[in-house]
């Protein structure tokens, strides 16, 4: 795109740039423009598909329900308890 394309882009997006900022506006969105021109040019042809940029194993422990030994000093620092529950603030 042009510089006066950018222009009136910002312009259409209500945005009020002065000249330096919309110089620099056309510039950051032409290396955009670029980067994305040369990432549809990548032969991905024979890729698997992935949901991570790395391949990693999941390394949180497994989710199990266990006693907490000390749940009546916990319950005896916090701010406010009732019985065996937190009591908090009403929000709504």
């Amino acid at each position: 795109m042009a510089q006066d394309e950018w222009s009136l882009t910002a312009e259409l997006a209500r945005l009020e740039l002065d000249e330096v900022e919309a110089v620099r506006l056309a510039q950051e969105a032409e290396k955009m423009r670029a980067l994305f021109l040369s990432m549809s040019c990548a032969d991905v042809e024979n890729l698997e598909p992935t949901t991570h940029a790395l391949s990693q194993h999941n390394r949180v422990r497994k989710d199990e329900a266990r006693p907490f030994e000390n749940r009546d000093a916990l319950l005896d620092a916090s701010p406010e308890s009732e019985d065996e529950f937190f009591l908090i603030p009403n929000v709504l």
